[in-house]
């Protein structure tokens, strides 16, 4: 039997604007689980590095539980297995932006410390010989130097997580990739809509990747 394909440009224009509905969502659980997750990386960041046990170590368990484990795994739990827990429903949007919060925060995290790490100590002996208080130092000296160098690699986890909304089709948010699964049960041209939903994807990494190189030229970014 001869098999043919044809790709259904008109198909792939026409699910656009549905498609186009999701993108909020992505942003949304993306974006807004990184403040939490920056939050969260500079926090347990910072306590890695500390010389207490008692501090690192809980840090450190948090670190490897959530960068050793699947985005897929700890959005299910939270979604599906939290509620026993808690004895109540989380919502999907909820457990999406939960899961990038605690997911991004256990990866910040490790660009935290790294960022601070590799600063010399000689900058917080000079801070100390002008009179600064440690704290003072830490974060007068060593932090803004410390960020600069963290900004590329955050860069690319905000890219990393805006991926991985493309799992949470998997709980019913209406993100990319949930609003492409709908609008194929509907019109079965499920080429030309995974097609325009990677077209999107790619748009918004691409965009995102276009403004931190752009920060890297303007040499506000020390590598």
């Amino acid at each position: 039997m001869e098999f043919q394909f044809q790709f259904d440009w008109q198909a792939a224009i026409d699910s656009i604007p549905f498609l186009l509905e999701g993108i909020p969502y992505t942003l949304l659980i993306s974006f807004g689980g990184l403040v939490i997750g920056f939050a969260l990386g500079i926090f347990f960041g910072l306590l890695s590095i500390n010389k207490r046990w008692f501090l690192k170590w809980p840090a450190t368990a948090y670190i490897e539980i959530f960068r050793g484990t699947p985005i897929l795994v700890q959005v299910l739990f939270i979604f599906y297995g939290l509620p026993d827990l808690i004895g109540g429903p989380i919502d999907p949007l909820t457990a999406g932006i939960a899961a990038i919060a605690l997911n991004s925060g256990a990866y910040i995290s490790e660009v935290v410390r790294g960022g601070v790490q590799s600063i010399a100590k000689g900058q917080s002996e000079a801070g100390l010989s002008l009179g600064l208080s440690r704290t003072q130092t830490f974060w007068s000296i060593i932090w803004p130097q410390a960020f600069r160098r963290m900004i590329p690699p955050l860069g690319n986890q905000a890219i990393v997580s805006i991926k991985d909304t493309s799992l949470f089709s998997v709980i019913g948010v209406g993100e990319l990739v949930r609003q492409g699964q709908i609008y194929i049960a509907n019109t079965f041209t499920a080429f030309e809509v995974y097609f325009v939903v990677a077209i999107l994807y790619l748009a918004i990494t691409l965009s995102l990747s276009l403004i931190l190189r752009y920060v890297e030229r303007r040499g506000l970014v020390s590598v």
